[in-house]
């Protein structure tokens, strides 16, 4: 089980937060580091979450809204998800945690109902609100500007499916193939990753004047040489040139000043209709998709038991992990920490809108 000292630590943030006249029993269990819940319903349906934790703190979030998407209770009614995939620390993760649901039921009431516009408008509310902290404490916790968050959200409202993303995370939908009876994997999220070569070719037409915009390090693609992906709530150090000086420390600084945020915090969204044969959608952060394929997941979910299947998908990945390791699953889950954090949300909808998994 986890410590006394740890347990300290990140009781504020180990369970994701539940919220909503359908969100039912919010309970989970701990399994080590891994904190699951096998089952719970939202207004669309069911779902099934997990996180396991690699770091001394807990960088990832995620969350689940049940109801009204409205600041008033009249609705329109929905379901929201988020997946909060944090780096550098665990406080962008939490603010988006904390703000962004809100300001999209505030944005819903202002346009009276719910629409693309309101999402991408509560991404970068949430941003500036970030960004607005950051200046508040940069002489006291400079750090903070080198915290960010990668952000995954998915609503079902008035029978549609918003995905909105600004990172790599990714949301896969499990779709029935009725002419060959097989649910086949359909990836709805666009990642932003400098490991994709479209996302290299957007950060070069975007600084044309700057050849170290994205740089190979230790084989791996990475913006401006310091982090993977190019979109993001927070990361102020590559998105304001007030914070690329002391006292931030020095390997987060640009030794030439920019002119351009280099980071975006503008998600990617698409809006589509839910079908019947639309069965479950699988929200993760990339501590998933680095060790199982789109179908792999897909397969995992359809081939097992709803109840208690995120969890099923997070040992999936673990379990790939520990090959990579030459390692065996019970030696891997001996290390204390390690990289495999991972976020895991499935939802499972009724229309039956599709169960969500995350």
């Amino acid at each position: 089980m986890v410590s006394g000292t740890l347990m300290k630590f990140v009781k504020p943030c180990w369970k994701p937060s539940f919220e909503g006249e359908n969100s039912g029993d919010v309970s989970g269990r701990v399994d080590g580091l891994l904190w699951y819940k096998d089952s719970g319903h939202h207004v669309n349906g069911e779902f099934s979450m997990a996180i396991i934790q690699a770091n001394n703190l807990l960088e990832d979030h995620s969350q689940l809204e049940s109801g009204s998407m409205s600041s008033l209770e009249s609705g329109p009614n929905g379901t929201f998800v988020g997946i909060y995939d944090g780096h550098g620390g665990p406080e962008a993760a939490l603010f988006v945690n904390d703000h962004l649901f809100n300001n999209i039921r505030k944005f819903t009431l202002e346009n009276q109902g719910m629409s693309a516009d309101v999402i991408n408008k509560a991404f970068l509310a949430t941003e500036e609100e970030f960004l607005s902290l950051v200046r508040r404490q940069w002489r006291t916790k400079p750090e903070i500007a080198s915290v960010g968050a990668c952000c995954l959200v998915g609503v079902i409202c008035s029978g549609l499916l918003y995905i909105a993303n600004a990172g790599d995370s990714r949301v896969v939908l499990g779709r029935q193939e009725k002419a060959v009876k097989e649910i086949k994997a359909v990836q709805l999220s666009i990642e932003h990753n400098a490991s994709v070569e479209s996302v290299r070719e957007e950060l070069r037409s975007l600084h044309p004047d700057d050849p170290q915009i994205v740089v190979l390090k230790h084989k791996v693609w990475r913006v401006k040489g310091l982090i993977q992906v190019s979109r993001s709530i927070g990361d102020a150090y590559l998105k304001n040139v007030e914070f690329n000086r002391e006292p931030l420390l020095s390997k987060f600084r640009l030794p030439e000043p920019f002119y351009r945020p280099i980071l975006k915090a503008e998600p990617t969204i698409s809006v589509q209709k839910l079908f019947p044969e639309d069965q479950f959608l699988i929200f993760a952060s990339d501590g998933l998709w680095e060790h199982l394929s789109n179908q792999e997941a897909v397969d995992i979910v359809q081939s097992c038991p709803r109840n208690g299947v995120a969890k099923k998908l997070v040992k999936a990945a673990l379990c790939e992990a520990a090959k990579k390791r030459e390692m065996r699953y019970s030696d891997l889950k001996k290390i204390d920490r390690g990289s495999e954090e991972a976020v895991v949300s499935l939802l499972t909808p009724s229309l039956r809108v599709p169960n969500w998994f995350f």
